[in-house]
């Protein structure tokens, strides 16, 4: 399956394209660019991994940090706050609390976001807390 992706770099640097082979447990993925170009994208170079419904976004949308407790997709997850170094923060579920690999997905607890997953690594993030709620 193609996932539209914004690979957003330690550095500040942000890719975005497609890509067919990211996988939490591979070192690398590859993207290709609007412009056609295949680039290599090393997990450990990344703050995280957004696989988003529109490269473009919604600039105006300000994701919610709240779920439905009748959400279907917080059954059997947990929900956390992540804080990254950067600052950023963000509210969703995991599977897993505290993960237990380098690289762990998160859902955002705003259904309406942007972002339909997020591809974390944990050496960005500052801190990680679980949140009441699911």
């Amino acid at each position: 399956m193609v996932n539209s992706i914004v690979a957003r770099y330690t550095d500040g640097r942000i890719i975005k394209g497609t890509s067919l082979d990211v996988a939490q447990d591979r070192p690398s993925c590859h993207v290709r660019t609007a412009d056609g170009e295949m680039v290599e994208v090393e997990l450990k170079d990344l703050k995280a991994l957004f696989f988003v419904k529109s490269l473009e976004g919604n600039k105006a949308h300000i994701d919610g940090d709240t779920l439905d407790p009748a959400d279907p997709r917080s059954r059997g997850a947990k929900l956390i706050e992540v804080k990254f170094h950067d600052g950023e923060r963000v509210v969703g579920l995991a599977m897993r609390f505290p993960p237990n690999k380098p690289f762990f997905f998160l859902i955002p607890a705003d259904n309406v976001s942007n972002n339909l997953r997020i591809l974390v690594n944990r050496e960005q993030v500052g801190s990680m807390s679980i949140l009441d709620g699911a």
